[in-house]
């Protein structure tokens, strides 16, 4: 369990409360077990409202314990002071002047609770269990928030670096053709017109796997369920990669049963597909050979295995397969363009259907991809 320390602030003009709920509190270690958490409390005090706004300017503090009357300003009139100096503290007024008109102003100014003197240590307990929890939800919130600044800020710093690439090669093709440096010859510029089109190419298919990642991430893509046939859409996924593995003598093979019904989304699994297959062809050896394998799983689901005699990965390689944009760099694959989003994008729909992706790979020798997924429940919302 956790250990977090909160800051506490005790503001009573009566010398016998300071010290006794000072000393309740830092005696006090308070579990949070749904939290996985123990909070303890390192507590200082203050006399009057003077000396609590110094100290709060001075902060940060997480909890204000205040007594509602105090020499120099009320307890309202610090809460006011507090809201307008713009300080983030949760804060218990404490009170022996209980009544309904004090709490409600007390609660408009900012207070978090309201503590009526006399009060006993549990119920000075109870009172900042509560405020604590709320300390710690606003301090998870933040970090989350940040968190989320990080990942943000990555993700188009590798999107801008992504793109800089093949837009400064675009650029330089299409000035070579303005420029006529390669004289008057219209076939003289058809090789370069072709690099810029397949660097156009790979972005275009960045943008769309950027979009059917966002659609994944944010819950907002359309599904629509429907019971398919995955060997069918397993065949499909073959006949798109044909061209390509025969124009390296890569030889594809389907072992399947003759149909496997399945419900699911049919965009879906030609996107696994394609995705497996893709990587299988273009990470694979001349002369290479791609196993495709389509086997029924429990409860109506499907198991898609694809074999290559590719080029293989170290361990450490696999353990950071998933990440977007992750390319796998090296002397053999260097020349291979890709947009590092295909296999996220895979991971994410196998677990939108309560499945998995397992890698098995080695250098040299090959790649094998399992993607167990399980049937769409009937009445799944698209």
């Amino acid at each position: 369990m956790n250990v977090e320390t909160l800051r506490v602030l005790i503001v009573d003009d009566e010398p016998g409360m300071r010290q006794g709920a000072s000393r309740v509190l830092s005696r006090h270690a308070q579990s949070l077990p749904d939290l996985d958490v123990e909070v303890r409390f390192a507590v200082e005090t203050a006399a009057d409202a003077a000396g609590a706004l110094a100290r709060l300017e001075a902060g940060p503090w997480d909890l204000l314990l205040l007594d509602y009357k105090l020499p120099d300003r009320t307890g309202l009139e610090v809460l006011d002071e507090i809201r307008t100096r713009g300080m983030d503290v949760v804060t218990v007024m404490v009170t022996a002047y209980a009544s309904l008109e004090v709490a409600v102003s007390a609660t408009k100014n900012g207070a978090f609770d309201f503590l009526a003197k006399p009060f006993t240590p549990d119920e000075l307990k109870t009172v900042v269990e509560k405020a604590a929890r709320t300390v710690l939800a606003h301090r998870r919130a933040l970090a989350l928030a940040e968190e989320k600044r990080q990942v943000r800020f990555q993700f188009i710093r590798v999107l801008a670096h992504e793109l800089k690439a093949p837009l400064g090669v675009v650029d330089s093709y299409l000035r070579m053709v303005q420029d006529r440096a390669l004289g008057d010859e219209l076939a003289a510029y058809d090789r370069p017109v072709e690099r810029a089109l397949a660097r156009m190419d790979g972005m275009r298919r960045m943008i769309v796997d950027l979009l059917d990642l966002t659609r994944l991430e944010s819950g907002q893509k359309r599904r629509d369920l429907a019971t398919v046939d995955v060997v069918e859409e397993a065949r499909g996924g073959l006949e798109g990669v044909t061209a390509a593995a025969a124009d390296r003598g890569i030889a594809l093979e389907l072992h399947a049963p003759a149909a496997l019904p399945m419900r699911a989304d049919r965009g879906e699994l030609g996107i696994i597909f394609n995705n497996l297959l893709t990587n299988a062809v273009k990470y694979n050896r001349d002369g290479g050979r791609v196993d495709l394998t389509v086997r029924p799983a429990g409860g109506g689901g499907a198991v898609i295995e694809v074999r290559d005699t590719g080029l293989g990965m170290a361990p450490a390689d696999v353990a950071r397969l998933f990440g977007e944009f992750v390319r796998i760099k090296n002397e053999q694959t260097k020349g291979i363009e890709g947009t590092g989003l295909g296999l996220s994008i895979l991971r994410k729909l196998a677990e939108l259907y309560g499945g998995k992706v397992e890698v098995a790979s080695e250098p040299d020798v090959g790649t094998t991809f399992t993607v167990t997924l399980a049937a769409a429940p009937e009445g799944t919302e698209p």
